[in-house]
């Protein structure tokens, strides 16, 4: 039996690239085309990588937004405040960048442990930078996560607002830490250094890119 799981959670990871983006030989993220298998094959890997997920049933709405392919993230390692519907091929990285690179960046930097990350939320039907007349943002389509916080076990937060540039050095790695490992994982990563928008968060997605700043 155990060997038949194993099996199952390695024919789910080697799927891994008929379900997550990578970046093409020109340079670019080319998400590939949504189908129930490519969904299916994505849930499953990440459930066989310890995740605990809900797929979601797809929502489409007449002004173009959208939450298809997508999952409810239950359990990730570290509990991640106010996130609805998460499309899974974004999911799948994040959960990943919870579980490996948040806990050892606390480590190295801060002497402790996250116990929550606190974040902005996912999907919202909006436009890019709430700007009416902009394009549709991933945020549209499920495809975007803010991040803001990070508490830790001994009481200590840690926000992207007050801790990008805090006197405090080792603050500043951990974020700075977490935003160059963000970099590896997603098509787009933004923080305070983007624009003044983004100046209280990390965003990522994974509708275009690579893009890092």
């Amino acid at each position: 039996m155990k060997t038949d799981i194993r099996h199952a959670a390695l024919i789910a990871i080697f799927s891994l690239t008929a379900c997550i983006p990578s970046p093409s030989r020109q340079g670019g993220f080319r998400p590939p085309p949504e189908s129930p298998e490519r969904f299916a094959r994505c849930v499953a890997m990440m459930r066989a990588e310890g995740s605990q997920v809900d797929a979601l049933p797809d929502r489409r709405f007449d002004n173009g937004c959208s939450a298809t392919s997508s999952v409810k993230l239950v359990a990730i390692g570290i509990p991640v405040t106010n996130l609805g519907a998460v499309k899974c091929t974004l999911a799948a990285p994040f959960a990943r960048w919870v579980r490996e690179d948040v806990p050892l960046e606390a480590r190295r930097w801060l002497g402790g442990e996250v116990v929550r990350i606190e974040s902005f939320g996912s999907f919202a039907c909006r436009p890019v930078n709430n700007q009416a007349g902009n394009r549709l943002s991933e945020h549209g389509r499920a495809n975007a996560i803010d991040i803001a916080a990070f508490r830790l076990r001994d009481g200590r937060r840690i926000t992207v607002r007050e801790g990008w540039n805090a006197q405090d050095g080792n603050v500043r790695g951990f974020l700075r830490a977490l935003h160059k490992s963000a970099c590896k994982r997603f098509g787009v990563v933004l923080g305070p250094e983007a624009n003044a928008l983004h100046h209280d968060h990390f965003h990522f997605d994974m509708g275009g890119g690579p893009y890092c700043r």
